[in-house]
């Protein structure tokens, strides 16, 4: 029952996010729709500001525990960018929120998990070591988390995959043809 109601609670909170910015939205909002008490959200939560975390580390849980396979950064980065695309105006009220840095973490999370899968699945056989791997897998993270950041800061005006496929294009592809290797190719 308490695992029902804390669904309830992080529905309705998505639903209100998706209609108005997190600074308007406040727990007697939450508590109204859903049709409780004062007492049962706080038994859940703190605060807002932890049904947030809650909220956003479910959702790298999910795309950690998935553990899909992907043969491109950019496959990788438009599947971790599910929840955007689900709850686009949610997203984006929380990022442009006092509560950023709960963003920044679950984007940065997110980022490494693609970064991680995609060093995992495409270079697993490459002769690496290490530390190699892990360079490669921040150096991923940063760029995907900026590509990230300024298509959220425009507004999601734009289809972000058709950048993810450029940045593929000419960051990747050129260092794998030097060394003789050849890539999948995917369409956005």
């Amino acid at each position: 029952m308490a695992s029902l109601m804390k669904q309830e609670i992080k529905r309705t909170f998505l639903e209100l996010l998706e209609q108005r910015p997190f600074s308007q939205i406040t727990v007697k909002d939450i508590v109204q729709a859903c049709g409780i008490n004062r007492n049962t959200f706080y038994y859940h939560y703190a605060d807002l500001p932890a049904l947030v975390e809650e909220l956003i580390d479910e959702e790298i849980g999910r795309f950690v525990r998935e553990e899909k396979s992907f043969s491109t950064l950019e496959e990788s980065m438009a599947e971790a960018l599910a929840f955007f695309r689900e709850h686009r105006r949610a997203a984006y009220h929380v990022y442009n929120s006092v509560n950023r840095d709960i963003f920044d973490r679950y984007l940065m999370k997110n980022c490494e998990s693609v970064g991680a899968g995609y060093v995992s699945s495409f270079l697993g056989e490459l002769p690496l070591s290490a530390e190699d791997r892990q360079a490669i897998v921040h150096f991923n993270a940063y760029v995907l988390y900026g590509a990230v950041t300024r298509w959220l800061e425009s507004g999601m005006t734009y289809d972000i995959r058709e950048d993810f496929h450029r940045i593929f294009q000419l960051m990747v592809e050129p260092a794998m043809l030097q060394q003789g290797l050849s890539l999948k190719q995917s369409n956005p």
